[in-house]
């Protein structure tokens, strides 16, 4: 049975069609990277996934149950098994890195706050930070600011793992520190959607690439189908644009 099942998803902005037939199966710890042009309904699709767009049509099914987002209690029980990392890093600045990292487990979810502390120390650990405990987003860099992120997120104990474009607004050379945290997740086994512009990345660390276009997808497959022999024309036209680059 997959995780996660998508199956006609159809969403607008008002009059707008964004997305359109969007039809996906997803393994537990499968890497699944979202590519295609800006504009294409890539965010759009996770935004949606989380209720945060209402879907018009269509259905999505997570561990075989399925989501009625047109119920309050049902998506705030999606959300605790589902949580998301945006490019803005969102912190709050005037709390350490050890304290956004707590904040929503322990007043949000109410656990203990022994064992919240303990398991952000471990993550922060995990992406590297377990120095940089008691400094504040300020004093960190864009690459750091982002793994706190992620750690945050992480904090939260999810199944699924949403990374919305989280090396867009960095600087080039702090882009790779966020992608080692990446790689090392995704040994780990947790399932993860990725949208991301960083082609070679995507390619290493995928299971299965899906290219939208035009609010569809348009083709889906592994990482060597998709990039060496993909199948649909307008595949071919971004693959052969973006590997000339």
């Amino acid at each position: 049975m997959p995780q996660l099942e998508i199956v006609d998803l159809k969403a607008s902005y008002g009059p707008h069609t964004v997305l359109e037939r969007i039809n996906l199966s997803v393994e537990k710890g499968e890497i699944v990277s979202l590519i295609g042009p800006s504009g294409s309904g890539k965010s759009t699709l996770l935004r949606v996934l989380l209720g945060l767009l209402p879907p018009e049509h269509g259905s999505v099914r997570l561990n075989g149950g399925l989501v009625n987002y047109g119920d309050k209690a049902a998506v705030r029980s999606l959300r605790s098994e589902i949580a998301i990392v945006f490019q803005q890093y969102n912190l709050f600045q005037n709390m350490t890195v050890l304290d956004n990292v707590m904040i929503t487990p322990t007043r949000i979810k109410g656990w203990p706050r022994k064992q919240v502390e303990d398991d952000a120390i471990r993550l922060l650990t995990r992406v590297g930070l377990e120095h940089r405990l008691k400094a504040y987003p300020d004093e960190l860099s864009g690459g750091q600011q982002q793994r706190v992120a992620i750690a945050r997120a992480l904090a939260l104990k999810p199944n699924v793992l949403f990374l919305d474009e989280v090396t867009a607004a960095l600087d080039p050379e702090l882009v790779t520190e966020v992608l080692d945290t990446i790689r090392a997740l995704a040994l780990e086994g947790i399932t993860m959607f990725i949208v991301s512009h960083e082609m070679s990345f995507v390619r290493e660390v995928s299971s299965k690439v899906v290219f939208m276009a035009g609010g569809h997808v348009i083709e889906t497959g592994s990482p060597q189908q998709i990039f060496d022999a993909p199948q649909e024309a307008r595949t071919r036209e971004f693959v052969g644009k973006i590997l000339r680059h």
